[in-house]
């Protein structure tokens, strides 16, 4: 059990830690959690305690987050770490019972998560191409043809099976530490091959080598950061994973089973996200609208 009189600080980490989070999410419910304790005790005009933290202090703290412009998901997301937080300390014994098990999320209009058109993928891939970044290209390719996540990209070199009529990728660390086995289109072959053509000579076994050892996440999202900057619109992992996602569903006559299983999605529900219209795509027919 844990000691009561820890700081707050201490008992966040030991949660973190305690559980066995993806590094981003346990980046977020960090940020989560360390925001509500500074928003509780300038509110309140009390130091933070566990003991202390009522259900309207997570109301208070969610309508805060909302009326200062954070996006629905934010503000839930924020719900569900304090959520988790909370049902962890009650496990632990410093809490009779969670505070913010009563506190509803936002509810919003479910549109198709947003991904870059047809233009906009051309342009990513000219300017990658005209800059002779064949890393670079390997990498958008992997995004824009596999759908896969960000993580998924700390590949082995034993993970892809590519040949000449058709490839594989395996992604060993997928949401929920589950392996799925997704197939490799003949433009990321080809794109994968010319890399390796120039792939530094060095001992590791990751397929990505940036200038100071294998690439991170962060190097990832820093190589999308450069060219949403050349191209002038944004580009990040997820943003391409949601274009693939949209265009599988275009050339495949709907395959939502097909599209779920490469995206590594438990529920149909999620995969069903994108037959949903884009908020571009209402205001486009609303303006259609005569009398």
């Amino acid at each position: 059990m844990k000691n009561p009189t820890d700081s707050v600080s201490s008992l966040i980490s030991q949660f973190l830690d305690g559980n066995d989070f993806r590094p981003n999410t346990k980046r977020a419910f960090g940020q989560d959690l360390r925001s509500f304790v500074d928003w509780f005790e300038v509110t309140n005009k009390e130091r933070f305690q566990v003991n202390r933290m009522s259900t309207a202090d997570v109301s208070g703290f969610k309508d805060h987050l909302h009326r200062s412009g954070k996006s629905i998901s934010t503000v839930n997301r924020a719900l569900v770490s304090i959520r988790r937080f909370s049902s962890w300390l009650v496990d632990e014994g410093l809490l009779a019972s969670n505070p913010s098990k009563k506190v509803k999320e936002l509810k919003r209009q479910e549109l198709a998560p947003k991904g870059l058109d047809h233009a906009q993928v051309r342009r990513l891939l000219r300017e990658v191409e005209l800059r002779g970044d064949v890393r670079g290209s390997a990498i958008f390719h992997m995004l824009l043809f596999t759908g896969c996540r960000v993580g998924d990209l700390d590949l082995d070199l034993q993970d892809l099976n590519l040949g000449e009529r058709m490839g594989s990728v395996t992604f060993r660390d997928g949401k929920g530490g589950k392996q799925r086995v997704v197939p490799v289109p003949l433009p990321a072959r080809r794109a994968l091959q010319v890399y390796f053509d120039s792939r530094p000579r060095v001992e590791s076994q990751k397929v990505f080598i940036g200038e100071r050892g294998p690439m991170t996440d962060r190097g990832i999202r820093s190589l999308c950061s450069k060219y949403a900057a050349l191209c002038g619109f944004p580009i990040h992992p997820h943003l391409l994973r949601h274009t693939m996602a949209h265009r599988f569903l275009e050339t495949s006559g709907n395959d939502l089973v097909a599209l779920a299983q490469i995206l590594g999605h438990e529920s149909l529900n999620t995969t069903a996200r994108y037959t949903r219209r884009t908020q571009a795509a209402l205001a486009e027919s609303a303006e259609k609208i005569g009398w």
